[in-house]
């Protein structure tokens, strides 16, 4: 009808039409759960904790934790609820000594300028937030004001404390600079200094250094012991290739952090196509000291089968310019295809090695020849 109006074309409906009814549908293969996201967040649902009074040992914690609105909901109600107990408490004050009633010439009250309970709650807090209009002034009548009054401002320093504390570290968390700590979208495996290797760029976008940077890198997998139980969640450590034997790094440009598939790697027996089939999770942690503040920051993420490219290598980001090095981060997770054997490391030890036998043709970007044991 629609296209009897000239709104839509004829041929587009029937385009349409075709697309819904002569084409079968499949349904969408489910993604496999990933334990580390892309964004550092740990995909991990923490469900029926029955000792749910072990966060209220930690209040501070609990309310740093807590998400932005729920921090600023308890903030507000924290001073609210303490201003309306003791407004309470001031009008009991007031009712009780009779600075409500009418007066007589000499009478002192315990509070000045109290005759109704907005006036006790207006004192309230101009008791806790330090403020004096001259209007309202407790007197040397009642002693049960003066305990009030010294109970009040206890009170206040200690809401003072723990909220402003709290607002302080939310702003003032790690997991703030860790936002401008990046790291390439892919992951690769090729061949550097005739090893198997699998790597993935890290870099920092801030000019004020992570001091202490290290890295650490986990292959999460489900595996299964030699008794039969099985480990859905199994992390397993791999090395780094790094010269001076340490994982420590110097974070002032974008850095591959490279790790030689040996014996000793849980991907030692993995081939290209065992890639593709096989459900693997590397996780890479950056940890750190930010230079201004002092804190220690940590930035997270991980990669999936499909997120490992086999055959290819990050392309050169840094440039020497007029004296300087500059730094496209335009390229920062570019790739380019090289010449890499498709099967396993162990299979290429097995084989004596990796040994290109010229200069690989382009016709043949991945030829490669296996030499004698």
């Amino acid at each position: 009808m629609l296209s009897n109006k000239g709104l839509i074309p004829e041929d587009y409906l029937l385009t349409r039409l075709a697309e819904d009814v002569l084409q079968p549908k499949f349904k969408a293969k489910p993604k496999k759960a990933r334990f580390v996201a892309k964004n550092g967040t740990c995909n991990v649902a923490h469900t029926n904790i029955r000792e749910q009074g072990r966060f209220l040992q930690d209040v501070f914690t609990t309310l740093v934790d807590l998400k932005w609105i729920y921090t600023l909901i308890i903030f507000t109600m924290s001073y609210l609820c303490s201003w309306l107990l003791f407004g309470m408490m001031w009008w009991l004050i007031a009712f009780a000594h009779g600075d409500m009633d009418q007066r007589e010439h000499g009478f002192v009250p315990c509070v000045t300028d109290v005759k109704s309970f907005s006036s006790a709650f207006l004192f309230s807090i101009e008791v806790q937030v330090t403020i004096g209009f001259g209007g309202r002034m407790i007197t040397e009548e009642c002693v049960s004001a003066m305990i009030v009054l010294i109970v009040q401002n206890i009170v206040g320093l200690v809401i003072n404390a723990i909220m402003l504390g709290c607002i302080f570290m939310k702003t003032a968390q790690a997991n703030r600079r860790a936002e401008t700590l990046i790291f390439s979208k892919h992951a690769v495996i090729s061949v550097r200094n005739n090893k198997l290797c699998f790597m993935v760029r890290i870099g920092d976008l801030r000019k004020s250094m992570i001091i202490s940077a290290t890295v650490r890198m986990q292959v999460v997998r489900r595996t299964a012991t030699e008794e039969g139980e099985v480990v859905p969640l199994d992390q397993i450590d791999i090395l780094m290739d790094n010269p001076v034997g340490t994982n420590g790094i110097f974070l002032v440009s974008p850095i591959i952090i490279c790790h030689v598939i040996d014996k000793n790697s849980p991907l030692y027996e993995m081939s290209a196509s065992d890639l593709q089939h096989q459900d693997i999770e590397v996780a890479v942690v950056l940890e750190g000291v930010v230079e201004t503040t002092g804190i220690t920051t940590q930035a997270r993420t991980s990669y999936v089968s499909e997120e490992i490219l086999w055959g290819e290598r990050f392309v050169p980001t840094v440039s020497e310019e007029d004296g300087m090095y500059a730094v496209d981060y335009s390229k920062f997770g570019n790739t380019m295809k090289v010449p890499t054997p498709c099967c396993s490391a162990k299979k290429l030890d097995q084989a004596g090695g990796i040994a290109r036998s010229s200069t690989p043709s382009l016709s043949h970007p991945l030829s490669f020849t296996i030499s004698p044991p």
